[in-house]
């Protein structure tokens, strides 16, 4: 049987991660914590899960030509992902996350893009145009690169037939060139907010399925999630669990639902999965460590309504 595939354009980071007992206020200083560095960024981490989730996967972003970007790279190939498409970039730093997570699981995020934000369409489209993609693949873009990458492989994938799906995350103006190629859209709801100026999810959704003319999908966290889809709303419950890190939650999410949607999945049922997925990868501390596995996802699909 032929594996689904999935090829991700997104950042590369090492996360490096620091656990208190709450998050700091301006101008405060929280002590007692505890470190640890992880490999990160959300286009690797929305890579890792989709590899896990049983997908094929290529990865096209940039390291730095460091210590840190070798890790990076390292830890992607341990996940059996292509990395064909990672640039070396020389004295460019690798992406760095500080992450601050607190004993509830909730985080702060800051991010050096580093060699994310050099990612440019030339070399997406000489990435790209040596690959022949499986029909009925998925391409999923994420925004913590520049938008000319983006635009690149959203153009590269829908002329070879591929579903594009676009996770705008952190939020800013979605390139019209981008909207044109009728993207899945998977924002939280901030982002959604924040897109549309519409605090309502649902009018959020709503607004931003007019210009895209495709579905849209917009996380809710604790809350599931909300689907608009040909003028239709669907609020889908979560999935409980007694979470310990969210870093990465909405990565899992997305990597899993591209994963299915690449196998062929129904657009639904894809969602039941990426949110069983992203509700195991909390159990886990940091982002890229909980990503569960297709075998551990489709358990808790399988288990009794009390999971949810």
């Amino acid at each position: 049987m032929t594996m689904p595939e999935v090829t991700i354009v997104g950042s590369v980071n090492i996360d490096l991660i620091l656990w208190v007992e709450r998050l700091p206020g301006p101008g405060t200083t929280v002590t007692g914590g505890t470190f640890e560095r992880q490999p990160g960024g959300k286009g690797a981490n929305q890579a890792v899960a989709a590899a896990r989730a049983g997908a094929r996967v290529r990865f096209v972003g940039a390291v730095g030509d460091d210590d840190i970007g070798r890790s990076a790279r390292a830890a992607l190939r341990a996940e059996g992902i292509d990395d064909d498409g990672l640039a070396t970039l020389a004295a460019v730093p690798t992406g760095v996350a500080l992450i601050v997570v607190d004993a509830r699981g909730e985080n702060q995020i800051a991010v050096a893009s580093g060699a994310n934000a050099r990612l440019d369409a030339a070399f997406v489209r000489a990435a790209l145009g040596r690959v022949r993609p499986a029909r009925g693949g998925v391409c999923l873009l994420g925004f913590e690169v520049p938008d000319e990458a983006l635009v690149a492989a959203g153009e590269w994938a829908a002329e070879r037939g591929l579903v594009v799906m676009v996770n705008p995350a952190p939020a800013r103006p979605i390139p019209a060139a981008l909207l044109a190629l009728r993207p899945i859209l998977t924002p939280n709801e901030g982002e959604a907010a924040q897109l549309t100026g519409a605090e309502d999810p649902t009018m959020a959704a709503r607004r931003l399925s007019e210009a895209t003319s495709a579905p849209v999908i917009i996380t809710l966290g604790d809350d599931g999630a909300l689907l608009v889809e040909a003028g239709e709303t669907l609020k889908l419950a979560p999935y409980r669990v007694h979470s310990i890190d969210a870093t990465g939650a909405g990565d899992a999410f997305n990597g899993i639902f591209a994963a299915r949607l690449a196998a062929g999945t129904p657009l639904r049922e894809s969602l039941d999965w990426a949110m069983a997925g992203a509700a195991l990868s909390t159990l886990a501390v940091g982002a890229q460590a909980g990503m569960p596995t297709l075998e551990e996802i489709a358990a808790q699909v399988a288990s009794p309504g009390g999971s949810r």
